[in-house]
Order: structure tokens, then C-alpha cells, then sequence
């Protein structure tokens, strides 16, 4: 993909959402993936275009400052469910049937790209923009949640940032911005990761896919108390990648207690990055009952990845953290990147 290129950086902060989706695949829940977010900043150009502007939205940074998924967990019950309501009232005024749904409330920080002919040239007219996208933003949805109103706006402004063409201003500019995503955690992409798991689970089981590594990094392995490290000493004997699959934390296995421990450090996190087409594109209003008659029409699946969140005091690059469409219409692939990524996501189709 060629680096993008862009005039200045919108810094939206503190947008409090409620009810967000919270399932966005069939194998994951938790927070929405980043094309929730690029779609979002889609949606709100084409907000302000209507009214005239001549601005383009780009690539978009994400940053989590609260995340509270609306789940509890039932007596005498190990997992967690979610909140179900039934409302609202049908026709007859009777409660309906309950539809499984995942929500959460969430506040978070976006950091938007930005070009056009309409750009601002003075500081009047950039806090004068900003505030016009943020008001038109917080009247609009994110992942599917409501965008409510936050009391401390007044502390939290919205920021049109210019973003300098030298690389000292932009690691000037980076560094400033980066102090608003703070605290919190910002999420960047490890499908390079992802890739050199699967590589290594292929020399011990030539059958692994990438399916098998993405499981096995999220898992928690528990390791049973043992004083015999003769499997710790034998795994690592077999190199560094074989070690890693085959024994979990060499200095847990010689432990007396039960450990937990994941295969690599890191909040690392399954993430659903796009969608995998599993039909031909199809003309506009070909397919009876959908949503849309003047787009065409392919029935997809999820493509999943892996991801990780940060601090933002970790990131040194501003486009470590954006996240960006690439659509690939003839291999079937619309797929989110992630500067941070150093090659391509492994498509996962579930």
C-alpha cells in the first residue's frame, strides 16, 4: 500500500458511546473492530460534505480510555453472558421474544487524517472546523452505540492539528497529540506475529493453520505444579520456535504451584479486521431483500487477525496507529490495515 498522504490530523477526544455492538464476529466479543471506526469516520465525511465542506476523511488511530461490556455472571456459573432486555413492546403491547445481542459502554479517542481544498489556514478557523465535525460526530452512531453528551467537553476539545511536511515538526506534533490518548491504551495490529506463529507451530505439526496459532496465542495455558524440568530443558534444546510452542514457560514448569501464562507477553486480543467473500459480486438489486438496491451485493465472512493494546507512550509513529480500508475486490478481500502491521493480515475466513 502506498503511505498516505494527508494535510492535517482531526483529534476528536472523549466521545462516550453507549451500547456498542460488542459481537462483531462469530468467534470473538469484546471491543468493535477497527472497521467500525474507519466506516465511522466515512460516515462523518460524508456529513460534512453534504453540508458543503470539501474535506477527506482517511485513516483513523484508535485509543480506549473506559471499556464496560454490559455482562454479569450468573450463580453457581464460571463464564460471563450478557444483558438481555426484550423491549420494546410489540403491537399488542406484550414483551417480545429475547434476541441475543452484545453491548458496552465505552469512551474513546480518535485520531482522524484529514485533506481537501477546504483545510483551515488559521488557528480561528481550525478550533471554529473542529468543533463543526464534533458537533455533527456526536450526533451520529459509533459500532452501532449512541454517541452521548460528555460533561467535561470544556477539558476535552476537539483538535484540528496541522500536520507538519519535515519529520521533526511531525515527531513534534506526534509526541503533543499522543498526550491526549493518555489514559488508555491504543490498539495496533500483530498479524506479523500471527504469521511467525504459525510458522513455528508448523515445524512441530505441519497440519497448523492460522486459525490454530490465533487460538493459541489468545489461550490461557495452565501449566500443573511439577519438579521434573526435563521437558523445559528438552524444548529449548529443540531451538527457539519449537520452545515456544512446546513448552509454554519453561521456569513455570519447574514450579510447585499451577501457573497461567499466555505463549507471547502482551494484551494481545483476536481482532476481526474485515470480511472474506464466500459468493460472485452480484449487480445491484439482484438479490432480493437487500439492504441496498444501488450497491452490489456479496455475501461474506469475517477475517480475523490478531491485535494488541498499548500504551500510547510505546508508539513513536503516528502511523503505527492508523488503520485504513483496503479493498481488493477481485481476491474477495475488504480488510482493514494497520501501519504497525509489517506484512499483510492472514486471512482467517470463519
Amino acid at each position: 500500500m502506498k503511505p498516505e498522504r494527508f494535510e492535517a490530523v482531526l483529534l476528536l477526544p472523549r466521545l462516550r458511546v453507549q451500547n456498542a455492538n460488542a459481537i462483531s464476529s462469530p468467534l470473538t466479543w469484546g471491543f468493535p473492530p477497527p472497521s467500525a471506526f474507519t466506516g465511522f469516520a466515512h460516515a462523518l465525511q460524508r456529513c460534512m460534505n453534504s453540508q458543503g465542506l470539501d474535506l477527506r476523511f482517511g485513516s483513523v488511530a484508535i485509543a480506549c480510555h473506559q471499556f464496560e461490556p454490559q455482562t454479569f455472571q450468573p450463580p453457581g456459573r464460571y463464564t460471563q453472558v450478557f444483558n438481555l432486555t426484550r423491549n420494546p413492546l410489540d403491537k399488542d403491547g406484550n414483551t417480545q421474544a429475547i434476541v441475543e445481542e452484545g453491548r458496552t459502554h465505552m469512551e474513546v479517542s480518535l485520531l482522524i487524517t484529514v485533506s481537501g481544498g477546504d483545510c483551515p489556514l488559521n488557528d480561528e478557523q481550525c478550533k471554529a472546523l473542529a468543533a463543526q465535525v464534533l458537533h455533527q460526530a456526536e450526533g451520529m452512531r459509533l459500532a452501532g452505540g449512541s454517541i452521548l453528551h460528555n460533561p467535561q467537553r470544556g477539558k476535552h476539545p476537539a483538535q484540528w492539528i496541522d500536520w507538519p511536511t519535515n519529520r521533526e515538526g511531525q515527531t513534534s506534533a506526534f509526541a503533543q497529540m499522543r498526550r491526549h490518548l493518555a489514559p488508555g491504551f491504543v490498539l495496533v495490529s500483530r498479524a506479523q506475529l500471527l504469521a511467525d506463529h504459525m510458522r513455528a507451530m508448523q515445524k512441530v505439526c505441519a497440519e497448523s493453520t492460522a486459525l490454530d496459532a490465533l487460538l493459541d496465542l489468545c489461550a490461557l495455558h495452565y501449566t500443573p505444579p511439577t519438579s521434573d524440568t526435563s521437558d523445559a530443558e528438552r524444548a529449548a534444546s529443540e531451538g527457539a520456535d519449537a520452545a515456544d510452542v512446546e513448552a509454554v514457560n519453561a521456569s513455570a514448569v519447574a514450579s510447585k504451584d499451577w501457573t497461567v501464562s499466555r505463549r507471547k507477553p502482551g494484551w494481545l486480543v483476536p481482532l476481526p479486521v474485515g470480511y472474506a467473500a464466500i459468493s460472485q459480486l452480484y449487480a445491484p438489486g439482484e438479490v432480493k431483500n437487500a439492504r441496498d438496491n444501488d450497491t452490489p451485493f456479496r455475501f461474506v465472512e469475517s477475517v480475523l487477525s490478531l491485535g494488541e493494546w498499548v500504551g500510547p507512550h510505546r508508539i513513536k509513529n503516528l502511523h503505527d496507529l492508523l488503520w485504513r480500508h483496503h479493498a481488493q475486490p477481485e481476491a474477495g478481500l475488504y480488510v482493514t490495515h494497520n501501519g504497525a502491521a509489517v506484512t499483510s493480515p492472514t486471512p482467517t475466513p470463519v
